[in-house]
């Protein structure tokens, strides 16, 4: 059990990190809770029919006085058993003609439940029975994703000897072999990759037709005369999902056909939130030039820069805050001297104004494109990356 200490120094960590990794501890918690609850479920049940025999009672007396079974859904009892690593439970659910691809909300099949666990003998039953070795959860997750991410060699390469995709490409844009943390696992993907004749070419590609997909959507919608601004039930926008993966094409088609920059998902999240958390660094500066604020709070209070877990990517969004500061102070204080000067001619207040419209515009545009691009508008290139889980999925 955990201790009192441990649970309140668990509390002040989570307090430091970012919403995402939260829900992540939070899911794991609720994990190993479920886990710890059906194994005391199955001792105080043992208990319970050695108790029952002592007394001699017969299961079938119960019946006859009205006693009823709880069952549950067939998904819960695989996963439940499959999580208990009981592979006589399993078994006999399959043999009874349980689908072993059955997923819990999330879209977590068993197989995923198994090779986050390792349970190597639960996933060659489950394979054996016809589960598929390329199931995707809700955010495009197989498990060979999982068993990659935690680096269960073993099962890596049952899964590859099964016919495991090398290529899925998940909601964050990872394949596989993008979230090894270790090097022997990442040996045991890329000798498979070479040996199925996978190239750098074929990997480019593969990545680039999850975008072109979403780039065919948007069209389709314009096409349609339908609303670039819709949200799911999440209050996601497409400019969240296209800032969140750094599609920058869908980004700036998306920004020139009117997308707003300042619609909240239900975490309270602008699509400048979702780029900085997943370290978009092109996609970041194409919203903060099309006015996108660096101090918008989500409904935690965490801006985007509070989000932003790369050091280097924090470093240049404080500096493009600071920027943006000064082109903010810059307008203010030019708006004032016209304000006195305009206040003095009556007769022209009117067209002072247009003119401040006008002057500061220009001084707006000048000032922005030495501050934020330097004399000969240059940005700093970076390489495309993604990470852990995306908090939607591609439309």
């Amino acid at each position: 059990m955990t201790s009192q200490f441990e649970v309140l120094t668990e509390l002040q960590q989570l307090d430091k990190m970012p919403s995402l990794e939260r829900l992540r501890a939070a899911q794991k918690r609720r994990t190993q809770q479920l886990k710890r609850w059906a194994v005391y479920e199955k001792e105080m049940q043992s208990k319970k029919r050695k108790n029952e025999k002592r007394r001699g009672i017969v299961n079938h007396r119960n019946s006859a006085a009205g006693h009823k079974r709880v069952s549950f859904a067939t998904n819960v009892a695989l996963l439940e058993a499959s999580a208990r690593n009981d592979l006589d439970e399993v078994r006999y659910l399959l043999k009874n003609s349980v689908n072993p691809d059955l997923c819990n909300e999330d879209g977590l099949t068993a197989m995923h439940q198994c090779c986050i666990d390792n349970y190597e003998d639960m996933v060659r039953l489950l394979l054996g029975r016809g589960a598929n070795v390329n199931a995707q959860d809700n955010e495009l997750w197989t498990p060979l994703h999982a068993a990659a991410t935690c680096g269960h060699n073993g099962l890596v390469k049952i899964l590859i000897q099964h016919g495991a995709d090398l290529l899925a490409v998940n909601s964050d844009g990872n394949m596989p072999y993008d979230l090894c943390e270790d090097d022997p696992t990442l040996d045991i993907i890329e000798t498979a990759m070479a040996n199925r004749g996978i190239t750098q070419e074929m990997i480019n590609e593969t990545r680039a037709a999850v975008e072109r997909k979403m780039l065919e959507d948007i069209q389709n919608i314009l096409l349609n005369g339908e609303d670039l601004n819709q949200h799911d039930l999440h209050g996601v926008t497409l400019l969240h999902i296209a800032a969140a993966n750094g599609y920058m094409q869908s980004v700036e088609l998306l920004l020139e056909r009117g997308a707003r920059i300042d619609l909240r998902d239900s975490d309270g999240w602008q699509p400048l939130h979702a780029a900085a958390c997943w370290g978009q660094m092109y996609v970041a500066d194409l919203l903060v030039s099309h006015g996108a604020s660096l101090n918008t709070k989500t409904y935690m209070e965490e801006t985007p820069i509070d989000l932003c877990e790369d050091e280097e990517f924090r470093n240049h969004l404080l500096d493009l805050k600071h920027k943006h500061d000064i082109i903010l102070k810059s307008q203010l204080k030019h708006k004032t001297s016209l304000c006195r000067r305009t206040s003095s001619t009556g007769s022209l207040k009117w067209s002072g104004e247009l003119v401040f419209q006008t002057d500061t515009t220009c001084v707006a545009k000048n000032m922005k494109r030495r501050l934020l691009y330097g004399e000969e508008g240059e940005r700093k290139k970076r390489r495309r990356r993604g990470s852990l889980i995306r908090k939607t999925v591609i439309l």
